[in-house]
């Protein structure tokens, strides 16, 4: 993995690594060093205003968003909307419609792709659907607790859910493993290829978790108010801080703050792209996405584009470039070339 190093103008210290003992069981011992404050919220996305500039490329007509990922396997994209709760499957090289429709028992939170399939998380139904690609051919598997996540590892499915504060490892649909410790929340999980992270959206924080051992390992503080997160092409977790606006980076092995960089505008939505390595961030407070190259020593802006109301969900075609923004609002995905 390239170490990168953060320019001194936007280098902060750690606030901690974890103090075990002094992690209280309800998560609200002010004497823990990743703790923020006495009484943790988990961070919500800023509040879009009207739009005022023309977003940028193609809107498709959709309800609102709630997650949306690529696969470039079967060159699809599978957005997952509120109203109706379902999954849009679209041929990323013919977008004008969706190719299929899959029906969902609630509206999903997170939408991951892998191999041909999608896993959608459900947390008020206590479910995974897993969506079968291009085709949509849907099956259900039950989690107990809130799912808020789900990532496919070979023929593992690992899961964070976030009431129980644990991370599962499922295989043929059972839990092979349950591993907790040290979590408020478990909101979000990234396979960067080098080792596993979880995210604590409550804590705002993140935790490596060795799965093969069964085990949470460190945590490092992240930021003022974590919000989402993916991995890149160096083996990092990518982090959006939504409070105090700024897109930090974390190298796995162990775990350790690399960057921060900041970002105003109510950056929120965290997408990748490996082929251009552009991280995509969505900016809520101002109707935008942005495109950082993240080879040097620090982030730079590539790109800045005006977007759909209320952006808080993207994801990219590695094939073509293209950005593809989802509405929470029901404004519409939009399709963005660079």
């Amino acid at each position: 993995m390239r170490r990168l190093t953060a320019a001194s103008r936007i280098a902060i210290p750690l606030v901690g690594a974890l103090a075990l003992s002094a992690c209280s069981a309800s998560g609200q011992d002010n004497t823990d060093s990743l703790q923020v404050v006495a009484n943790p919220v988990a961070v919500k996305p800023a509040v879009s205003p009207a739009v005022t500039t023309k977003p940028s490329g193609q809107v498709l007509a959709t309800p609102a968003v709630s997650a949306m990922a690529t696969d470039e396997k079967t060159r699809t994209l599978a957005v997952a909307v509120t109203q109706p709760p379902s999954i849009l499957v679209y041929d990323l090289d013919s977008l004008s419609t969706p190719r299929a429709t899959v029906p969902l028992p609630a509206p999903a939170e997170s939408l991951t792709t892998s191999g041909g399939q999608a896993i959608a998380s459900i947390p008020t139904k206590g479910e995974l659907a897993k969506i079968a690609l291009p085709g949509g051919q849907l099956t259900t598997q039950p989690v107990a607790g809130q799912p808020t996540a789900g990532v496919a590892d070979g023929p593992d499915t690992i899961v964070a859910v976030r009431d129980r504060k644990a991370v599962e490892v499922l295989a043929h649909g059972a839990v092979t493993k349950t591993i907790t410790g040290q979590l408020y929340s478990a909101d979000d999980v990234v396979d960067t290829g080098q080792g596993v992270v979880v995210l604590d959206r409550l804590r705002t924080a993140v935790f490596s978790v060795d799965v093969n051992a069964g085990t949470m390992g460190e945590g490092l503080r992240a930021g003022d108010g974590a919000a989402n997160a993916t991995s890149d092409s160096y083996g990092r977790v990518l982090v959006t801080d939504a409070r105090a606006g700024a897109l930090l980076a974390f190298s796995v092995g162990p775990l350790i703050l690399r960057q921060r960089y900041p970002v105003p505008g109510g950056i929120y939505g965290i997408a990748y792209d490996h082929q251009r390595n552009l991280a995509w961030v969505t900016l809520t407070g101002q109707n935008q996405v942005v495109g950082f190259d993240v080879r040097g020593g620090e982030p730079t802006e590539k790109y800045r584009f005006p977007t759909v109301r209320q952006p808080n969900s993207v994801s990219v075609d590695d094939r073509s470039g293209r950005v593809l923004v989802g509405s929470a609002a029901g404004e519409g995905t939009q399709v963005i070339q660079p």
